[in-house]
């Protein structure tokens, strides 16, 4: 028997214990994508990790996307895509594709994987149990030449306008993992497609989350030379925007953090979706391997 193997992994355990008494049934939403969501190993230990959280008293609350293995099948099926700040336009037919991805596959296999590893998942989108209301998402765009700003119509993508947390509660009360799809559903009774991030984080404020994970393919936010930024509050991350350290594409997911611990969340945490079992070390552990912002 390796007697310093053993060790180690005791004091890991008990590193962890303060963490898990503070933790315990605290709600947790986590956004699952990018490598994470691709790569059969990372893949495997958030599952793992998922189930882990649950048995010793954690209820995770997992919202996923699935852009890529959208554009495959509608690659597939000879569909062109087009986006247009950053969001896919989605008409009638695009809106049939996102459904079959999100709600079935890609949901589908999350579910089964988180299963396989000893979990109790279901899977939902928002149209179950009238859990995400939507309406249309509309974008303006100004130009000079433009008497007035332009209104660009992007088909089925949406906002959340509502979410009922009842049957995610339910689910969570009777020892379940639900897994979201974020699609949700207007007045019309029209599907919508909405950002997973921007779901993530309203949910994680319906349900009075302890935290919102937002995995990414990035370590967190980094400064100007490279170093991971963490304990960050509002106002140290409004001045890393107007500074410029925040640029591009993780402003959308600063945004959604910001707006999670503005609305209640305790701490919104950008983490490195690409280390294997990050939700468990940023949770658990005293380094974390990303992002901590908090009100």
């Amino acid at each position: 028997m390796d007697i310093k193997a053993a060790k180690n992994v005791a004091n890991v355990l008990s590193e962890a214990l303060p963490y898990l008494q503070n933790l315990n049934n605290k709600t947790i939403v986590i956004k699952f994508g990018g490598n994470a969501m691709v790569d059969e190993k990372l893949k495997n230990s958030f599952a793992r990790d998922i189930v882990l959280l649950k048995q010793v008293g954690v209820n995770p609350v997992i919202v996923h996307g699935g852009g890529p293995q959208i554009g495959q099948l509608l690659e597939k099926l000879g569909k062109e895509t087009k986006f247009i700040n950053g969001m896919r336009v989605t008409d009638s037919e695009t809106m049939d594709v996102v459904e079959m991805v999100l709600g079935g596959l890609v949901n589908k296999s999350i579910v089964n994987l988180i299963n396989h590893n000893g979990g109790r998942a279901v899977g939902l989108t928002g149209k179950d149990g009238g859990l995400i209301r939507a309406k249309k998402m509309q974008i303006e765009r100004s130009a000079p030449e433009l008497e007035a700003p332009e209104i660009i119509d992007l088909g089925h993508v949406g906002e959340v306008t509502a979410i009922d947390p009842s049957l995610v509660t339910m689910l969570d009360s009777g020892n379940f993992i639900p897994v979201i799809a974020p699609i949700g559903v207007g007045p019309d009774a029209v599907s919508y497609n909405i950002n997973a991030d921007l779901v993530a984080g309203k949910m994680a404020n319906v349900l009075g989350a302890e935290k919102l994970l937002l995995l990414t393919n990035t370590p967190g936010i980094l400064d100007k030379d490279e170093n991971i930024l963490t304990g960050l509050n509002v106002s140290d991350v409004d001045k890393l925007k107007e500074n410029g350290t925040i640029h591009g594409g993780m402003l959308p997911k600063i945004d959604c953090a910001l707006d999670a611990v503005n609305s209640g969340v305790k701490t919104a945490h950008i983490i490195d979706g690409r280390v294997e079992h990050a939700v468990l070390l940023e949770l658990l552990t005293d380094e974390g391997v990303g992002t901590l912002i908090k009100s």
